[in-house]
């Protein structure tokens, strides 16, 4: 079950003061009657019936199976209405756009995927995923209920609080293009941009890592990023670059000259582009991320050992991340992860060395579970995450008129 931001305000469970702090218990899927969600709350259980007969009205709650009789009328039991209203999950990368209907749980009920350049602009791309949106939207419409939210995952950098990405290195045209404006006004709904590292952490710790709340996802790939997730809640910064790994100065790179301008980058050394080019430079035929991988899986001694001391460049930059951050878990994806043990022993070898046995005595260091579905699962995860806040619901409710207690 999706977890949601609380954007800022925690429900309170002891009075039940809003109609969305009552939604919020039952966010956990486990069905309830009114006397329980009366002595959970507080409230009056004709107070508590008003609440759930708007719920139901919004199709947020649905009556479900009744509860055990202890001798007389068995109560009606509640829960989420998981196919209510459904979100629309769209991951756009350097090379290929997916979109995909999910459910308020993050289940997918439809997706579709087409190869496209990011660099054709952001009128041709989301014109496609405008198209391809609503076409996912009009099929699903037999299994799930209303869309609701759109999240959208951009490969650049982006101001979260507008959509809009900021100059992003290989999106041409995109500068400060109104990306949550455009599909909002087609799609007639909220939508939520994010740059694709953070909805690759979101997909990733909320339906392979449920219960894991300080956790780090690095994509390894032609550039190099992270999501970074302190007390559950993803942690964008002041101005939504927080996780920007990619350009931390590391000593094995000095002199090397990064496409940012400086030198000394991580990503200069150890993305997967950067291994290409080093391997190249040692007359070994490789040219992409995928071509490294290929000859790792083949036993290719010196892409092997490129890849291990590119992880450990990773590791020497992830050490201060576990200094400062204390994760407990590490999870790594992207392209280059699927060289498999050899990008993570790196990466081991350099944080279990030099950071704290303290902070690493229970530290996982793992390949990422979602894989290649991680961006379009948090996608999914990014709309829900909004579409069920407090702050929308309560607006939902008011709307109705019928919080009247």
């Amino acid at each position: 079950m999706i977890d949601v931001s609380l954007a800022g305000r925690t429900p309170n469970s002891a009075s039940g003061s809003n109609p969305s702090d009552l939604f919020q218990i039952m966010r956990d899927g486990q069905p309830r009657t009114r006397s329980e969600l009366a002595g959970m709350t507080g409230l009056a259980r004709s107070t508590v019936a008003l609440r759930i007969d708007a719920l139901m009205k919004l199709a947020l709650l649905k009556p479900v199976s009744d509860a055990i009789s202890t001798g007389g009328r068995p109560s009606t039991q509640f829960a989420l209405d998981p196919v209510g209203h459904s979100v629309l999950g769209v991951d756009v990368g350097a090379s290929h756009v997916r979109v995909a209907v999910s459910d308020l749980t993050g289940g997918v009920v439809s997706e579709a995927a087409a190869a496209l350049d990011i660099a054709a602009g952001p009128r041709e791309v989301l014109d496609r995923v405008m198209r391809m949106g609503s076409e996912l939207v009009a099929t699903a419409g037999d299994r799930v209920g209303p869309l609701i939210a759109v999240g959208v995952g951009l490969p650049g950098p982006v101001e979260h609080s507008t959509g809009r990405p900021i100059n992003p290195p290989i999106m041409p045209g995109w500068d400060r293009y109104d990306v949550a404006g455009v599909l909002g006004a087609h799609f007639g709904v909220p939508v939520l941009v994010d740059n694709d590292v953070n909805i690759m952490a979101l997909g990733e710790r909320e339906l392979a890592w449920p219960g894991v709340d300080d956790l780090i996802f690095v994509k390894v790939a032609t550039g190099i990023g992270a999501g970074v997730i302190s007390g559950g809640v993803l942690q964008r910064g002041a101005q939504g670059t927080a996780g920007d790994l990619g350009h931390v100065y590391v000593a094995r790179g000095a002199g090397v000259h990064c496409r940012c301008g400086n030198t000394g980058c991580l990503e200069a050394i150890a993305s997967g582009s950067a291994v290409a080019r080093a391997l190249s430079k040692e007359g070994v035929a490789v040219a992409t991320s995928g071509e490294v991988v290929e000859l790792v899986r083949q036993g290719d001694i010196d892409a092997i050992q490129a890849v291990r001391q590119a992880g450990r460049d990773l590791g020497e930059v992830l050490t201060t991340c576990v200094s400062l951050m204390n994760p407990s878990t590490i999870v790594i994806g992207g392209a280059l992860s699927a060289a498999g043990e050899h990008l993570i022993a790196g990466v081991r070898e350099a944080v279990y060395t030099r950071a704290m046995p303290f902070a690493t005595q229970h530290l996982e260091i793992t390949k990422s579970r979602m894989g290649a579905d991680a961006a379009i699962a948090g996608a999914g995860v990014l709309a829900i995450q909004s579409a069920l806040s407090i702050e929308r619901i309560d607006a939902m409710v008011a709307a109705l008129g019928e919080d009247r207690d």
